[in-house]
């Protein structure tokens, strides 16, 4: 079955919060340790609405199957043309095309908001999905931040990808 994307709904925040609490409980994506509640998801994505970035679902047959948003990559101003992207698939659907779809229209959103670098943070260095995927789409890696994060009983790296989003640095940004 083809995947669509689409602009997430406040509806979808129950299935966002499904696919998210396994990559918290089980997962080193995220180096959250509690899965948050779903009024914090549900602020969460407000607050990256209202400051205009994008926040994506990924459907299958009518299932939300995956998401992906784009956020400021740091706070300080200088840092406002570069976003960091997440990107979370369903244990059941990933290797399915799903990750590659949603990054696909979360780098063409960014693009037609003019931003100009999209930084992939990885945790877990033997994150090798996530890592070929964001290889396979133009990324290169950027840096390794070594033993960071403590998780499952064990050290983790952060694994640093970087891509130009349009013109990227050859240009001068319009504001």
């Amino acid at each position: 079955m083809a995947v669509l994307v689409r602009a997430s709904r406040d509806a979808d925040l129950p299935a966002i919060q499904a696919i998210y609490t396994p990559a918290v409980l089980d997962g080193t994506a995220s180096f959250e340790l509690e899965p948050p509640d779903l009024a914090e998801m549900t602020r969460r994505r407000a607050a990256l609405l209202a400051d205009g970035f994008p926040y994506l679902v990924a459907e299958i047959g009518g299932e939300i199957v995956g998401y992906a948003y784009a956020g400021q990559y740091r706070p300080r101003p200088a840092y406002r043309h570069a976003v960091e992207d997440s990107i979370y698939i369903a244990p059941n659907q990933q290797g399915k095309g799903v990750g590659k779809a949603l990054l696909a229209a979360l780098i063409a959103e960014c693009e037609r908001l003019g931003k100009r670098q999209m930084v992939a943070v990885i945790g877990d260095s033997l994150s090798h999905g996530s890592i070929n995927l964001h290889r396979a789409m133009g990324f290169a890696h950027a840096g390794t931040v070594r033993n960071v994060g403590y998780k499952h009983g064990r050290w983790l790296d952060q694994v640093i990808y970087q891509r130009a989003l349009g013109s990227g640095a050859e240009t001068a940004p319009e504001a």
